[in-house]
């Protein structure tokens, strides 16, 4: 276990990579407070979950409609100086929202196209954050790296929602927006610092024939198609549940701020067990679309469970167990694709997942709000459980290849790639549109 855990930190040895966490994990305790101080806010303002949803819904649309370009553009430009300009964008938002909320001018149309432009910044920065992890930490430990990523992520998750609902209750909503803004200083002092080691293709193509050469790479890949495909179970079926938790603390378990930011906080503390201890053991065992379907159907079953509850300390058992998928299966397909798919291409392809995991997540955002308005929340994330644990039977059954799949097995010109092969060999060789590849240092 010791060992596992050494391992686990060994890409912190990197300078580069070690400066630049630290500063992300400052800005993701600051995004997690605004998230809850945010959904308290129209929650208070509203009294509706349909509200609930079209937030969440405008949070994540511009990943889907940007996807096709976001991609590109982040294996085009200089990865450090797009996040440079993304994440100052994003601490004026926090600022302004927060400055509505202080003065009581804030409005819920003020709340929407916040959280709208914010989704168009979030579209650039995600795929670009992901492909930067690894120009950071090297394709060797790109997997490392990411399961570093998600133990920073989840240990914000535990403290910021708990300190959101605490200074929510004490001083009102807008603090946590303004730490939030005053957060992302951490991150860009990071990026001034750090020097990053990017391959960068220049091509005389346009940015749609840049996209469809990754869109056609993808279909030649079908363990990548599944790997998108579990990230679709999990944030389609199970994350969407969260934002219904203000409803939940609210009438059924009749609570205020501090009780949601306690039910986050839980969910956060489940995440971080996962990522910490489940995901490194996990990822060790060779059949890993077994391993995946487990957890996806596990997290199903709390989620069922949690449904039924009425009584806050089994209610945070429930959660606390629903936590372990979107660690282990976040953590482990994103790593997969760093090294499945070729460098100057390394981006799109994660913008691929992004766009499945996180752009088409509106449409259920928005239908789950609006149906858990008339059905009611218990009822909407029992549906859900059930669908997680249906679609991770599915896809070992439709996809035989996937049950028998062990990626450590395989070489890195087989289809698909191991994971620790060697990173100077390319899966996908130039085309003709190619003119040269540069290696650029930020």
């Amino acid at each position: 276990m010791v060992r596992h855990l050494m391992d686990t930190l060994s890409p912190l040895r990197n300078r580069n990579f070690r400066i630049y966490i630290s500063g992300q994990g400052v800005s993701m305790l600051g995004n997690w407070m605004q998230g809850t101080a945010q959904a308290w806010v129209v929650w208070r303002l509203t009294g509706s979950t349909a509200a609930l949803g079209i937030v969440a819904m405008l949070n994540t649309l511009p990943v889907l409609l940007l996807g096709p370009f976001s991609g590109v553009t982040a294996d085009r430009l200089d990865r450090r100086r797009l996040l440079i300009y993304t994440n100052l964008l994003a601490m004026v938002l926090a600022v302004v929202l927060g400055t509505l909320v202080h003065t009581g001018a804030v409005r819920l149309w003020h709340v929407y196209v916040l959280a709208g432009i914010l989704g168009c910044v979030n579209a650039l920065d995600i795929p670009s954050q992901q492909a930067f992890l690894g120009d950071l930490s090297g394709v060797e430990q790109v997997r490392k790296g990411f399961t570093l990523n998600a133990i920073m992520e989840q240990v914000t998750r535990v403290i910021g929602p708990s300190a959101a609902g605490w200074m929510i209750g004490s001083f009102g909503e807008a603090p946590a927006f303004w730490l939030n803004g005053l957060s992302y200083i951490a991150v860009l002092t990071s990026l001034f610092l750090v020097k990053a080691s990017q391959e960068r293709q220049i091509s005389s193509s346009n940015p749609l024939s840049d996209f469809r050469a990754g869109l056609a790479f993808v279909r030649r890949k079908p363990r990548i198609q599944e790997l998108i495909a579990f990230t679709a179970m999990t944030t389609l079926f199970g994350f969407v549940n969260t934002q219904l938790f203000p409803e939940i603390a609210d009438h059924l378990l009749h609570g205020g701020p501090e009780t949601l930011g306690t039910m986050m906080g839980t969910f956060g503390a489940g995440s971080f067990f996962s990522a910490l201890v489940l995901t490194p053991l996990l990822q060790q065992v060779k059949r890993t679309g077994w391993v995946l379907s487990a957890v996806i159907a596990w997290t199903g079953l709390w989620f069922g469970v949690f449904s039924f509850s009425t009584w806050l300390p089994f209610t945070l058992l429930a959660i606390f167990c629903a936590a372990f998928a979107q660690p282990v299966v976040l953590t482990t397909v994103k790593g997969l694709l760093q090294v499945l798919a070729p460098p100057n291409m390394r981006a799109r392809v994660l913008s691929l997942q992004v766009m499945i995991a996180v752009g088409v997540q509106p449409l259920s955002s928005l239908t789950v709000g609006f149906v858990a308005q008339f059905a009611g929340s218990s009822h909407v994330i029992r549906t859900n459980g059930l669908l997680m644990i249906l679609s991770a039977i599915l896809i070992l059954a439709l996809r035989p290849a996937l049950r028998v799949w062990s990626p450590q097995e395989e070489p890195l010109t087989e289809e698909p790639a191991a994971v620790e092969a060697d990173p100077s060999r390319s899966l996908l060789q130039p085309n003709e549109n190619e003119k040269s590849r540069l290696r650029v240092h930020s």
